[in-house]
């Protein structure tokens, strides 16, 4: 039995990102709050508490990235890189979560509605809007290779989608005075955040299930592997995820002539990692595919 293990820890340092994210929002919900307070706006106290949940998104992430460097140990042999697949399905469920209170609050505010000061709605929801943008812009680069960073990034889009209905509402009511504009713009971004959030909540709940990520190709991968010399047979292929941005891989190779195992390892577990971003291979080989000495060789076997 031969093994080879490549890895590469790739990805970017987000932590600043992330404490500034954190720190302008909690700034915001304090604004929000207290002003929705003083004015009797249920938008702008929908809005903070909206907001606060973010918060505990992007904390979630945060936290996730923080694990995921752990070393590994006797009983987390990988470490604890799989946290960041937690928190990005942590972070979808609790974007549902909120587009229900936004929907709920939203119906209460369309069935009843209620006048309230334009002015002071307008401004602090454009605050909201400047401040959730530029936090999202903080994760837009991490968006695509990294499912928890992208779980923070639609929480934030999110949000500034929320409070840029909050600051219409304010403006159709001081010009127009609509009291109703506020909870139909609630609701339209909504299902906005929802149509975004269930992306996320299906690419996150397959890696939990260790699926194959979906950018990469079993069959080519299967391919790629049998077009490798010497190689006559590959059984007992699984590729998953480790986190959201490293991938593993094991397969059994029979190889009946493997005078070169060392190189022939190396350089088949660099091919994985440049053509499909696969860190972490292990590789069996096998001299005959004997399904009587690798309990692994049948097809249905896992």
């Amino acid at each position: 039995m031969a093994h080879c293990h490549s890895h590469d820890h790739k990805g970017h340092d987000y932590s600043s990102a992330f404490a500034i994210g954190v720190g302008l929002n909690v700034a915001f919900i304090v604004l929000e709050a207290t002003g929705g307070i003083a004015i009797g706006s249920m938008a702008l106290l929908a809005d903070a508490g909206h907001n606060l949940s973010d918060v505990l998104g992007l904390l979630l992430a945060w936290g996730a990235v923080y694990l995921s460097r752990k070393s590994p140990n006797e009983r987390y042999t990988y470490g604890l890189r799989s946290s960041t697949i937690l928190a990005a399905l942590s972070n979808s469920l609790l974007l549902i979560l909120v587009v229900g209170g936004i929907a709920w609050e939203s119906m209460r505010r369309l069935l009843a509605p209620t006048e309230v000061p334009g002015g002071p709605v307008v401004a602090i929801a454009a605050a909201g809007v400047v401040i959730n943008t530029a936090t999202a812009l903080l994760f837009l680069r991490g968006r695509h290779h990294d499912l928890n960073i992208r779980g923070a990034y639609l929480h934030m889009a999110a949000d500034a989608g929320v409070s840029l209905a909050v600051m219409l509402g304010g403006l159709g009511m001081m010009t127009l005075g609509w009291p109703w504009l506020d909870p139909v713009l609630s609701l339209l971004i909504a299902a906005l955040i929802l149509w975004s959030t269930w992306g996320l909540l299906r690419d996150s709940v397959n890696l939990a299930l260790h699926a194959v990520p979906a950018q990469i190709d079993l069959r080519e991968v299967q391919q790629f592997l049998l077009e490798q010399p010497g190689v006559s047979l590959v059984h007992d292929l699984h590729v998953w995820a480790m986190s959201t941005t490293e991938t593993a891989l094991t397969a059994h190779l029979v190889r009946p002539e493997n005078g070169d195992a060392d190189i022939f390892l190396s350089g088949t577990a660099q091919g994985l990692h440049d053509r499909f971003g696969i860190e972490h291979a292990t590789l069996q080989i096998e001299r005959v595919h004997d399904p009587a000495a690798c309990r692994q060789a049948h097809p249905d076997a896992v």
